[in-house]
């Protein structure tokens, strides 16, 4: 059994528990009070001292970490159908989770953490406001190839539609109004009916940890 540690409400740790979902990939998750500082106690496990951290046994009966969303969803899809057959068609899911880390999630998933989880309290007011011009230039172009093709990659769904949906799908939740971005809603949408698909919320009901003094834990 692989055990995720981290917080479903953080879009980094829910692509992974979307893609074990949609995979039918059992795993326990445990969860980290980011905001509270509960990640400083995994430092262990990850020397960067954030989540998500995946941990399980290998065949020899070792442990084994691995750190960073995207590595994680690219561990896991192996030899399935998220990672595109072709170079290119895979270069280009690439890009995307590319641009996702360094275009998209700067902007959009700072601006959420500020509104819903602080409460956009006066000293960081004027750095949200600074998120939002380049939360809509990323939204931008994600419209621009979803009005084009149903997925970001073609016309089949691929990791790339998993990393950056994570943070899009509540970005109003960072002042982004989506209305604007009728292409970007279909896909949304689209994404909802997945056979497997689960919400942030589904991993809400979890129960205290067994194994863990921090954080809960649901399968």
């Amino acid at each position: 059994m692989m055990t995720l540690y981290g917080d479903p409400y953080s879009g980094n740790c829910y692509k992974v528990l979307l893609l074990a979902s949609l995979l039918q990939r059992p795993l326990t998750l445990v969860r980290v009070d980011v905001v509270g500082g509960e990640v400083k106690e995994l430092i262990k496990l990850n020397p960067n001292a954030k989540v998500p951290i995946l941990k399980w046994q290998n065949a020899d009966g070792a442990a084994e970490t691995l750190w960073e969303s995207n590595a994680i969803l690219h561990y896991l899809a192996e030899d399935t159908q998220w990672l595109p057959g072709d170079a290119l068609t895979r270069a280009r899911m690439l890009q995307w989770q590319f641009f996702e880390q360094y275009s998209h999630e700067p902007y959009i998933a700072v601006a959420r953490y500020i509104q819903r989880f602080l409460g956009l309290p006066p000293e960081r007011q004027a750095e949200h406001q600074a998120k939002q011009a380049g939360g809509h230039k990323a939204l931008a172009v994600m419209e621009q190839a979803l009005s084009q093709q149903p997925y970001l990659c073609g016309q089949q769904p691929s990791l790339a539609d998993i990393s950056l949906y994570a943070y899009t799908h509540v970005a109003d939740e960072g002042g982004f109004a989506l209305q604007a971005y009728p292409a970007i809603q279909a896909w949304l949408a689209r994404i909802g009916q997945w056979p497997g698909y689960r919400s942030m919320a589904s991993w809400d009901q979890a129960e205290k940890s067994p194994r863990q003094g921090m954080g809960q834990t649901r399968q």
